[in-house]
């Protein structure tokens, strides 16, 4: 059995179509996979109506992005209320805040003497969560550079000539909201700009995971975030973190060997939580008679 728990589709930066991930999911046979994109919940349904009438299952998740002390730190969420009314309203601001981005920051290449085609870069994002990653291959289309690593090395990355600060979220307001969106707050890649550094303060907000099988954690980082999390008694996630062929890193869906009781105990926590829920409801409709 295989599972892959972090998959982008075109919603975000991703390359492939929820139905084409799913297609992908199918072939190499994984039993569980969830659509994480960046700030979008959009691709989630689409998937899971692809997989519809066969054995995959597509749980519902998304990565909120975040930043603390200048550096990224990402939220994923599993199992959210996709109708949640807050969550929906956060994620749209964060996408409204993305497009502002993207036009600024195609207003400093202009500055550098490099004009893309906004209009195009648009109908290549999609309708909902452009980001660097669709702007460095539209430099790379158009010429620009050799390929989109040279456009986030020479434009793109933090503190390049091109480089505009995005939407300020914190890691403990992106916890907060996926709780409030009934789901289970995980850490994701903690290896990146250090965010396991904010464990600690990230479980006070009510951290319910750690992402520790992810694609650039060695074996010996992995270790170290399976203990992180069983002593402070997280779950444990794990993906490949797939933007598809064309992605900034090329990496194949289920390139990550993660155990499927990943997949298990997200699913029997999202169930145990279920009938809490419900028995709290009972008992308010108890006091209420």
């Amino acid at each position: 059995m295989a599972i892959d728990l972090h998959i982008h589709s075109t919603f975000s930066d991703g390359t492939l179509t929820p139905q084409q991930i799913v297609q992908v999911a199918l072939d190499k046979q994984l039993t569980a996979i969830a659509i994480s994109d960046h700030d979008s919940i959009s691709g989630v349904v689409p998937a899971q109506q692809a997989a519809a009438d066969t054995e995959l299952q597509v749980l519902p998740a998304v990565e909120i992005s975040t930043t603390v002390d200048s550096r990224d730190v990402h939220i994923l969420g599993y199992f959210i209320d996709l109708q949640h009314v807050g969550l929906r309203e956060k994620l749209q601001a964060i996408r409204d805040a993305r497009h502002q981005r993207a036009r600024q920051i195609a207003d400093e290449l202009e500055k550098l003497g490099i004009v893309i085609d906004f209009e195009k870069l648009l109908e290549e994002a999609g309708p909902d969560s452009i980001g660097r990653p669709h702007i460095a291959r539209r430099l790379a289309r158009e010429g620009h550079v050799a390929d989109s690593r040279q456009a986030f090395a020479r434009y793109l990355r933090r503190g390049g000539s091109a480089y505009v600060e995005r939407y300020q979220l914190a890691p403990g307001e992106a916890v907060e909201l996926v709780i409030s969106a009934g789901g289970i707050p995980v850490l994701a890649h903690p290896v990146l700009d250090g965010a396991e550094q904010h464990v600690d303060s990230l479980i006070d907000c009510g951290l319910q995971g750690i992402e520790a099988y992810h694609i650039i954690h060695s074996p010996a980082q992995t270790r170290r975030y399976i203990v992180m999390a069983q002593e402070n008694d997280l779950l444990i996630t794990g993906g490949s973190d797939s933007h598809g062929p064309e992605g900034p890193i090329p990496v194949e869906i289920g390139a990550v060997e993660v155990p499927d009781e990943c997949a298990e105990h997200l699913l029997d926590w999202a169930s145990q939580h279920q009938i809490a829920k419900a028995k709290v409801g009972e008992a308010d409709g108890n006091s209420s008679d």
